[in-house]
């Protein structure tokens, strides 16, 4: 049945995803997008620890958590037309701000969930 912890875990991730856009974004700018990869990358860090290397996190809570909710909630698809929209748009410069924020930082928060999950546990 872990299939359905996964579809679940998707649910609720994309709701999730869904009202952080309805509240952080921005005009002209995809905030809510943006934090959703962020924090999205800061916690599956944490959960990729708890999951792999503590043993915190059942294998069906892991698939829940990562390949659901985080899933759902994180949002490349989304990002992925954001910068070809930005570009269509001639905001070249904005669409490759936008990526390589992206990238960096959700690289760095990935990270920074690793080496907090680490300290807790």
């Amino acid at each position: 049945m872990t299939w359905l912890a996964v579809a679940i875990g998707g649910a609720v991730g994309s709701v999730m995803r869904y009202g952080l856009s309805l509240l952080a974004n921005l005009p002209g700018w995809p905030l809510g997008t943006w934090l959703a990869n962020i924090l999205g990358s800061c916690l599956i860090g944490i959960l990729s620890v708890w999951g792999k290397e503590k043993g915190v996190l059942s294998p069906e809570l892991y698939l829940l958590f990562t390949t659901g909710v985080m899933g759902g909630f994180t949002t490349f698809s989304t990002f992925s037309l954001e910068v070809v929209t930005f570009w269509g748009e001639g905001q070249v410069i904005r669409g490759i701000l936008y990526v390589l924020l992206s990238v960096a930082v959700g690289l760095l928060s990935c990270l920074a969930g690793i080496w907090l999950a680490r300290q807790w546990t």
